[in-house]
Parts: structure tokens; C-alpha cells; sequence
């Protein structure tokens, strides 16, 4: 798979988005790298002269069909991953930022295979991604 995304000549800015819904939380299955398969919040990356608030409602909009509004920033972490080689092949830096469900049904968009609502109680699910179990259990 030849992914423009890969080896990049600097860190790239993306967002995530933690989209509530009462007690649950809007999660993605991953389609590609990094993180393929693994289920996690929407987001993606932060286009010119978009600011993070809009970055998060479009990439939210794009891989769910929902609407959300973002409101603060929550949280930041760091994807790096290096090749066998130690060459690397990603790295984001992410911006996680809360978000409301404003409305529309949540239906796979983009580079999604899944999405679904998770109950905060239901947070033992292996196929998390560890990054955002952690992130939710700290609500």
C-alpha cells in the first residue's frame, strides 16, 4: 500500500474528537494506518487555515455522518511510529478536544469500517486502542 501519509518531513497536527451522547462516547474503527482496525475516537488531520474546532467537526461529520460541536481542549498525545527499520513512518501530534452530539445517525464514512456508541461502563473492550481506554477512564 503506497500511503501519502507516510514518512513525513515533520510531525503532522490532527485532532480527535470526543463526541458525548449522554453517557456514551462515539468510537471508529480504523480502515488504514496508523491504527488500522483498532476502535478509537474520529478525527484526522488539521487542514491550512482550519482551526481545531473546525477540524474536529468536519473530520467528525466525514467519518460518522454526525454532527457534533466541539468545545475545549481535553487532552494532547503523540503518535511516532517507527519502521523495523527505525525510520519513521508516522508521526502525528493530536489534539483531543470535547465535543456534544448535536444530531444525525452514525453511519461509516471515509477511511471508517465501523463506528458505534460505547458506554463509559464498557470500557474493558480489547480491540481499544489503549491510548483511548486510558483517555476515557480518566473522565
Amino acid at each position: 500500500m503506497n500511503d501519502p501519509r507516510a514518512y513525513p518531513a515533520e510531525p503532522r497536527l490532527g485532532v480527535a474528537v470526543m463526541v458525548m451522547r449522554d453517557r456514551e462516547v462515539l468510537l471508529v474503527r480504523r480502515g488504514r494506518p496508523p491504527n488500522a482496525e483498532w476502535w478509537t475516537l474520529p478525527g484526522g488531520a488539521v487542514r491550512l487555515g482550519e482551526t481545531l474546532s473546525q477540524a474536529a467537526e468536519r473530520e467528525v461529520r466525514e467519518e460518522t455522518g454526525v454532527t457534533a460541536r466541539a468545545r475545549e481542549v481535553c487532552h494532547a498525545f503523540e503518535v511516532i511510529d517507527p519502521d523495523e527499520t527505525g525510520r519513521i513512518r508516522y508521526h502525528y501530534v493530536v489534539v483531543v478536544l470535547l465535543a456534544e452530539h448535536v444530531n444525525g445517525e452514525a453511519v461509516a464514512g471515509d477511511d471508517v469500517r465501523e463506528v458505534r456508541w460505547l458506554s463509559l461502563t464498557a470500557l474493558d473492550d480489547p480491540r481499544v486502542h489503549p491510548e483511548t481506554r486510558a483517555l476515557l477512564r480518566r473522565l
